[in-house]
């Protein structure tokens, strides 16, 4: 039953309420999963060399960061890699190979002149994968990129392990918002002279992005969605009506959070994603 749905507290994430949308199995809520003991691991950016890959006709600057199972983090509009929070990498690296990376044309990065685009963005990322020697990785996204995730998910499905979408957003028309304070806040880098070349390219191929909403209803990943409810560029209220169109979704909404919470509540997210990787909570 698609539009079943299922609540589930996870006791050591007081800010969180769990939703699994369109789950037709059932979850003791006496009961929650424990969040996987985390092996002591401390990061450093500055110190962790930066290496490269040839993607697509370009040098992809990346990290890497522990080990186990491949994780990939991409970032949002504007980030870099030496950006992330390092709370939230060295929770996530006791238990994962992860891995950052920077878009083409920011950061460490290089670019050439094909077309920017999110589709294009999204086959870097698979390439990226295939480059590190990966068939497929656990992917976790953020703001811009939640929205390449989506589209990597989409277009290359055999490429993703789970799929974590964070401050998502999927573009379209019957998400009202997104038509307002985002590409206000989007637009105003194309409008500003002094907005770097990188930015700039990333700016327009969010505002000429078509979106995902018509394609979620075909993901059969597990998927979890998590937003913050102070979120004023992607709205929590979106991630709901995304969650609803994704069958066996996780919905993970943090009571005053703001967009990209990763960075404001780096413990409670690394928990939360660490949680989530672990369990197998497919419909039974």
């Amino acid at each position: 039953m698609k539009k079943a749905c299922i609540t589930f507290l996870l006791a050591s994430l007081c800010l969180c309420l769990c939703v699994a949308a369109g789950c037709t199995g059932a979850v003791d809520e006496g009961t929650p999963p424990a969040v996987p003991e985390a092996t002591p691991v401390t990061v450093s950016i500055e110190d962790t060399p930066v290496q490269y890959a040839e993607v697509n006709g370009v040098n992809l600057a990346y990290r890497e960061f522990g080990e186990g199972d491949p994780l990939l983090l991409i970032d949002g509009f504007t980030g870099v890699m030496d950006g992330w929070n390092e709370t939230f990498i060295s929770l996530l690296a006791g238990h994962y190979h992860v891995y950052t990376y920077d878009h083409r044309a920011m950061g460490y990065s290089g670019d050439n002149n094909d077309p920017y685009t999110i589709p294009q963005l999204a086959d870097d990322a698979a390439g990226l994968m295939g480059a590190l020697g990966y068939e497929s990785m656990h992917v976790y996204g953020v703001s811009m990129g939640s929205m390449i995730s989506q589209q990597l998910v989409v277009d290359h499905p055999d490429k993703v392990r789970k799929l974590i979408l964070s401050s998502p957003d999927c573009f379209n028309i019957r998400l009202i918002q997104t038509t307002e304070d985002y590409d206000q806040f989007v637009s105003s880098y194309v409008e500003d002279p002094s907005t770097s070349t990188g930015i700039r390219k990333e700016a327009e191929a969010i505002l000429t992005w078509n979106g995902t909403y018509d394609d979620l209803s075909g993901i059969t990943k597990d998927v979890m969605l998590v937003v913050g409810t102070d979120d004023d560029l992607t709205p929590d209220a979106i991630a709901v009506q995304m969650a609803e169109q994704i069958d066996g979704s996780w919905l993970v909404r943090f009571k005053g959070v703001p967009h990209a919470g990763s960075y404001d509540a780096p413990v409670q997210y690394g928990e939360v994603v660490l949680t989530f990787l672990k369990i197998d909570v497919s419909p039974l």
